[in-house]
């Protein structure tokens, strides 16, 4: 325990916050030795997504320390490795949670002390608004401080690269390398430097500008669309109103008042996540007591998008792949007679297979990512340098992405993509039944199962593929047709059985495509491990030409996998929607 207390003695050597100093100070005086170990004796690791974490004192959480710590080396990684990277500057975003304004504070003092520029954001930003200005102002870099819809003690440091896009590997190992290299604090207030330059107006009105010239946006005398908005008690709403007001809908909008201005304890709600149960509760009561059938929400970084529309047997709260199929065959109608094979959707190998179905039909083209868009961002930009153009993409998490504004999920230009689809189509729950009816019905169950701990999940994985060789012939009845496995780097379907996709053997993902039957046309399923916590995700997929085939073909499918492949009685299931 000793060196327990020496990592105290470190930290109350390197920390100037009084806060957190008296947190370590006060575990000292109670003797709380496992509490100090646990906090200390780790670090914050930094990877694709930056850093996110609960808020408090010590190495393994985030704090003012070890947000100047990765600062520092961030600034020192991108002075070595982009020419002229203190004059093309840093763009520094934050949202509304608890400490995000002092934790950009500090991180600007660190790139001025470094010489480098910092497009300040002055006020509050929903976190497009960062890759936005680092593409438009071709910065270096970008970061928003931000924990998205993570619980209240939660926050975080998201890094954009040069490209206007989430940072991907190695860039991440890289930067966690140079912040080791610089953990000694080398400022800790700012000097009133002329480098850091306010961005926040020029960079709204830019933005607005960009929405402006999305195709297909209402006309004078369209629909007016009557709709109930929440921000979850987040940073969307000024930016929701401007921007229905260029599109004239802000007159039908009605906010829910208790979720509308940025409060960080989300008072009103478990989780600020649209995607949990309950988090639209508030926003269907004030729908019904102004008879409103039509509620849109973003998270509280105003990233993601969400909507629910009342049906005729209650509220239908959309999937995130039932939206974006609905985004993608209204980006696609607009510029139909212009479409060509050279025009491309992106989406997520865990997300529908609508997508590809609907362009196959149409002569457009679908590339399928790993998950998350630090993927669907940098492979948009690789297909835009090989003079392709990418339309659109969205992952099933409720992220959708509209290239021509932002490198990265956008939950206000999805929304205004929305409203202005529903101006034309009236109820989005009947263009729904529309696409099925042409391109076939899609049921997905995503869902997981709680492991108890990395050994658990590595072992069931591991009982899965030793099933037979080199992969299961059957699940169930249903004859196996395609396997892909991007631990191990096998693909049943490819030259050499080599996968398409990147693969990574310090992760486990499964991807397994099964033959139709009597009633429907094929299942498709991945399994994969949470990269983040002690979880096993499956997202399942059956397709048929009639709705109650294709629900009960995923019904079937998922009830045998949870008896066969995890029967384990450690693991546990959860009865809700997969989190991403």
């Amino acid at each position: 325990m000793a060196n327990v207390l020496d990592l105290a003695d470190q930290w109350l050597r390197l920390d100037k916050e009084p806060a957190t100093r008296a947190e370590i100070q006060s575990l000292l005086a109670q003797n709380n030795l496992d509490e100090l170990e646990y906090r200390l004796s780790t670090r914050l690791t930094f990877g694709t997504a930056g850093l996110r974490a609960q808020m408090g004192a010590g190495f393994a959480r985030l704090n003012s320390l070890t947000i100047i710590q990765t600062s520092q080396g961030l600034a020192e990684y991108l002075l070595s490795v982009l020419p002229n990277a203190a004059a093309h500057g840093i763009v520094v975003g934050h949202d509304a949670r608890h400490n995000s304004q002092h934790f950009a504070d500090l991180a600007a003092a660190v790139f001025e002390s470094k010489g480098i520029v910092v497009w300040w954001y002055e006020d509050i930003v929903h976190t497009p608004l960062v890759p936005f200005a680092v593409k438009t102002l071709r910065a270096a870099a970008g970061i928003m401080i931000t924990a998205s819809h993570n619980p209240a003690r939660d926050n975080g440091y998201k890094v954009y690269g040069s490209n206007g896009c989430q940072i991907n590997s190695p860039e991440d190992t890289s930067i966690a390398t140079s912040i080791l290299l610089n953990l000694e604090p080398q400022t800790w207030t700012s000097q009133g430097s002329s480098l850091r330059r306010p961005v926040l107006t020029a960079m709204r009105s830019q933005y607005m500008h960009c929405l402006g010239q999305l195709p297909h946006l209402p006309e004078a005398g369209e629909r007016s669309i009557r709709f109930v908005y929440t921000p979850m008690h987040g940073v969307g709403l000024r930016y929701m109103i401007s921007a229905v007001e260029m599109i004239g809908m802000k007159s039908g909008m009605t906010v829910v008042d208790q979720q509308g201005q940025p409060n960080p304890n989300f008072p009103t709600v478990n989780y600020p996540n649209p995607e949990e149960k309950g988090a639209l509760d508030l926003a269907i009561s004030i729908a019904e007591e102004n008879g409103i059938n039509l509620i849109i929400a973003n998270d509280p970084d105003a990233d993601r998008f969400a909507v629910a529309e009342k049906i005729a047997d209650g509220w239908h709260q959309f999937t995130g792949d039932q939206v974006g199929v609905l985004l993608a065959h209204w980006m696609f109608s607009s510029i139909s007679s212009q479409l060509t094979t050279d025009d491309i959707m992106l989406t997520t190998a865990v997300s529908s297979q609508m997508l590809s179905c609907m362009a196959e039909a149409e002569g457009f083209s679908v590339r399928e990512t790993l998950t998350g868009f630090k993927w669907l961002g940098n492979v948009a930009q690789g297909l835009k340098e090989q003079a392709k153009r990418v339309l659109f993409a969205y992952e099933e998490a409720l992220g959708y992405m509209f290239p021509s504004v932002v490198s990265d999920k956008d939950g206000i230009t999805a929304s205004v993509m929305f409203l202005s689809a529903c101006s034309k189509w009236g109820s989005p729950w009947t263009q729904l039944q529309k696409l099925y009816g042409k391109y076939g019905y899609f049921e997905t169950t995503n869902t997981y199962w709680r492991s108890p701990n990395i050994q658990k999940t590595q072992s069931v994985f591991e009982a899965v593929r030793n099933i037979e060789q080199p992969f299961p012939s059957h699940v169930g009845h249903r004859k196996v047709v395609r396997w892909r496995d991007l631990t191990t780097g096998y693909d049943s379907a490819t030259e050499k059985h080599v996968p398409d996709l990147p693969t990574s053997a310090n992760t486990q993902m499964l991807t397994c495509w099964l033959d139709g039957s009597d009633s429907d046309d094929g299942i498709r399923f991945t399994v994969r491990a949470s990269g983040t916590e002690p979880k096993i995700k499956i997202y399942l997929e059956c397709r048929s030409k009639h709705q109650k085939s294709a629900h009960e073909g995923a019904v079937e499918a998922l009830q045998y996998l949870r008896e066969t492949w995890f029967r384990d009685p450690s693991l546990k299931m959860e009865d809700r929607s997969a989190d991403a």
